[in-house]
């Protein structure tokens, strides 16, 4: 359904959710970390997840914190 929707209006979805984040490709992420008390945003580089993408989900990469955004108390 969001990718549906997606077709026709901008979709913003935040999400800790594997099951969730297994349905979109690598280019469809945007990364958010905290840092110094702010957020900040990326896209995972893909020439640094291309062999991972090969044998493991994007959810499998989050898990094992090759993307990162994993939830965490915020060092400073």
């Amino acid at each position: 359904m969001l990718q549906a929707v997606s077709t026709f209006s901008q979709v913003v979805v935040a999400t800790q959710s594997v099951p969730l984040i297994d349905q979109f490709n690598l280019d469809e992420i945007i990364i958010v970390e905290r840092e110094d008390g702010a957020s900040t945003f990326h896209r995972p580089d893909p020439n640094r997840l291309t062999a991972w993408l090969d044998d493991y989900s994007l959810g499998d990469l989050w898990r094992k914190n090759l993307l990162g955004g994993v939830p965490g108390s915020e060092q400073g």
